[in-house]
């Protein structure tokens, strides 16, 4: 581990400032790539796609316990483009869940680390997800449990395109409007690209935000980049700028990012990693963990 790393997790209690969560992003981006390149197996597109994302949540937003994942208290972070799941279990060893020694044994037989996260099996998974579009519904009933039993958690949801594709998002969405949970958040990691092609070739969405306004959700104006955290933080505080509920951010972002050869590419959603594009996308996520590192 890069002794910078090792420094800024030494403190769990710290809550990162945006270079700091820009360089913790890239070195997690960089050990993905070395798991999937490893076992030959997994996502690498949407992964490297919300690195930021799910960063930030873990190490400036979210209340936790590793010691206690189960308290009762805790904020909830549903991934439900859960085949992302490497990014998820990268941020949760880092975080203290588990000890990073479980990485290299992601979707080998007996592992906990599957390739879609399994909430009786890993510390801090509070969803077993995989099937897309099933996400936002629980993560409304987790909302709607905080609401009846006078809890003050929040709710965060992640999906990709696939998972607005499902009706079931919809119907979701339709009921989150209906009865106003607070502490709802449906965060969009929104890089247009799916395992068979562009989100426009698939099944559009846009326009999105017109779309989630009329189902009845709050939707920030701002368009935020998902992979900058800087502007991540600035719509951390826009979930905290008012009381209306439930609330949606939709995030720009980079199916790939962090490796040329496989940036934007549908082909990468969950290609093997094979040597000799390790041996060229490692050397850039190197560089870029070096130029992270040094605004710090």
């Amino acid at each position: 581990m890069d002794a910078k790393l090792k420094a800024l997790l030494a403190d769990p209690s710290k809550k990162m400032d945006a270079a700091e969560l820009s360089y913790l992003a890239a070195c997690f981006r960089r050990t993905m790539f070395s798991v999937l390149h490893e076992r030959g197996t997994g996502h690498w597109g949407g992964a490297a796609s919300a690195a930021e994302l799910v960063t930030s949540l873990y190490f400036n937003r979210l209340r936790i316990n590793p010691a206690d994942p189960q308290w009762a208290d805790r904020d909830r972070f549903i991934l439900s483009k859960g085949h992302a799941s490497v990014n998820l279990y990268t941020v949760l060893a880092a975080r203290g869940f588990f000890s990073e020694d479980l990485l290299p044994s992601f979707r080998t037989l007996g592992s906990i680390l599957q390739g879609h996260p399994a909430m009786l099996k890993v510390p801090g998974v509070d969803m077993s997800t995989g099937a897309l579009g099933h996400g936002l519904s629980v993560g409304l009933g987790m909302a709607m449990a905080a609401k009846l039993s006078g809890k003050k958690y929040w709710t965060y949801v992640m999906t990709g395109e696939g998972c607005l594709d499902e009706g079931s998002s919809w119907e979701a969405m339709l009921a989150a409007a209906k009865y106003k949970p607070e502490g709802l958040v449906l965060m969009i990691d929104y890089n247009k690209v799916q395992l068979d092609g562009t989100e426009d070739q698939i099944l559009s969405l846009e326009p999105l935000r017109d779309k989630l306004t009329a189902f009845g959700w709050h939707v920030a104006d701002a368009k935020y980049d998902g992979n900058n955290t800087a502007d991540i933080l600035k719509s951390f505080e826009w979930m905290d700028s008012d009381n209306v509920w439930p609330k949606a951010v939709i995030y720009d972002t980079i199916k790939g990012k962090g490796v040329d050869f496989s940036e934007g590419k549908n082909t990468w959603h969950g290609a093997k990693i094979d040597d000799e594009h390790y041996n060229i996308g490692i050397v850039q996520l190197e560089e870029d963990v070096k130029k992270k590192e040094a605004l710090i």
